[in-house]
């Protein structure tokens, strides 16, 4: 196994205050806790990709008794998406965790040092701090299969037909959330409007704004951008959805991130959001072989906490997080081979998440056929950097416009990511790494 610096690290105690939900399960389990958040603002996004884990883990628990014999325990730690809650969560449910979910960057960015210290993995699937794929500078954190740049990239790709020579000279406006989330792509589409020659204009939405977006609407109308890109989340997509419609910005000069790509936020709008498009690393499949385990032994054993009725179980949300506690299944079950035993620790399990082999036949194995872009992580490598696909709103649902895995552009993201990981470090210090051969 690769080995770790030795490097003293310092951490600050954080009282417990968190309502955190007890686990039924017996002490030889397999622990994998969930920051979720069911309520606030954020909750119509984060409760059906909740759901979608916890049905997944539900399901391996039913149908092959968890994991090599040991039942998983996925109990939740509800946030609300405040990062004060979520490092509270943090700190109530890493003693015997394997993992931490911080779902927010917000919340990943303040237990990623407190992460390393207490030598906890943090998996943020898709979100968090890009840099994070520099395995050797964060061996503790792993963003897979695609980072936010990796979104960037591709969307750039997307508005610009695939070449970004058509963006010259052009207006592109970011809508994003002014959150660390939101903030995110910044960097990278700060380069590439330099070196494309485009005009970047940058419209936050606060916290309070999401559902009023008249201000950030009547910038877009007076600037009159070629392109909107969007980071939103929760009732800010919803809220920005409907004021394009009502302003008639047309929808197909309008691209969000994965997380803006939800199908519940389109419903709200219907035929007027047809033909705005979304970048996704996951795309729902209800007849592949998990769905329909998942289907037989959760959904219609009563044994979900999902809108079955609503045709929640059929959304990219929900099927997004079927696949992502795929991806921690498959961590655990590559370090139990590794280590020979089923009782893998939290060390044993970092080594499973930079050894996650998610080839097209490993995904067909798994039942996951066409629900998730092929990646693999390393040493090195703790996004995997699958790319996604480019999905688009018809009206009443999302289709993919091709089968075409898009890539991202590695030559302008990795030495970004490289610079950024130093900086990070060197701020940071003491800071722990490791040496990937």
């Amino acid at each position: 196994m690769n080995k770790l610096t030795k490097t003293a690290l310092l951490a600050s105690g954080v009282a417990l205050a968190a309502a955190f939900s007890a686990p039924s399960f017996a002490q030889d389990t397999i622990n994998l806790p969930n920051l979720t958040y069911r309520t606030g603002p954020f909750a119509t996004s984060g409760i059906p990709l909740a759901n979608g884990q916890a049905d997944y883990l539900t399901m391996l628990n039913e149908r092959d008794g968890g994991i090599n014999g040991l039942k998983i325990d996925g109990s939740e730690c509800e946030t609300g998406y405040n990062t004060e809650k979520g490092v509270e969560c943090y700190e109530k449910t890493k003693g015997t965790a394997l993992v931490t979910q911080p779902w927010s960057t917000g919340i990943t960015l303040q237990v990623l040092p407190k992460a390393a210290v207490d030598k906890r993995a943090i998996f943020a699937a898709g979100y968090g701090f890009s840099a994070m794929q520099d395995g050797a500078t964060f061996p503790w954190s792993f963003n897979p299969p695609s980072s936010y740049w990796d979104g960037a990239s591709i969307l750039l790709q997307a508005i610009s037909d695939g070449n970004l020579d058509n963006l010259k000279g052009k207006k592109i406006a970011l809508l994003h959330l002014d959150h660390p989330y939101g903030k995110e792509p910044i960097p990278l589409l700060e380069d590439y409007a330099k070196k494309v020659g485009f005009e970047l204009l940058l419209i936050p939405v606060g916290l309070k704004e999401m559902q009023n977006q008249s201000a950030q609407w009547l910038q877009i109308r007076r600037e009159k951008p070629d392109f909107v890109l969007m980071w939103g989340w929760g009732a800010m997509n919803g809220g920005a959805l409907t004021e394009a419609a009502k302003t008639g910005y047309p929808m197909n000069q309008f691209a969000g991130i994965w997380w803006s790509g939800h199908d519940a936020d389109l419903k709200l709008v219907g035929e007027k959001g047809k033909g705005y498009r979304s970048v996704s690393f996951s795309f729902p499949n209800s007849e592949s072989k998990v769905m329909q385990d998942v289907k037989k032994l959760v959904l219609d054993a009563g044994k979900s906490k999902a809108d079955v009725a609503g045709g929640e179980a059929e959304s990219v949300f929900y099927q997004r997080g079927i696949v992502l506690s795929a991806i921690m299944a498959e961590a655990v079950t590559a370090a139990q081979k590794n280590f020979n035993t089923n009782k893998i620790d939290a060390d044993q399990f970092r080594w499973g998440m930079e050894n996650v082999k998610f080839t097209p036949e490993r995904i067909a194995e798994l039942g996951l056929d066409g629900m998730v872009v092929p990646f693999s992580t390393s040493c090195s490598n703790h996004t995997g950097h699958g790319g996604g696909w480019i999905l688009e709103w018809d009206g009443a649902k999302f289709n993919k416009t091709s089968d075409t895995i898009y890539q991202a552009d590695r030559a302008s993201i990795d030495p970004l990511a490289a610079a950024k990981a130093k900086e990070y470090a060197d701020a940071n210090q003491p800071w722990a790494t490791q040496t990937c051969q």
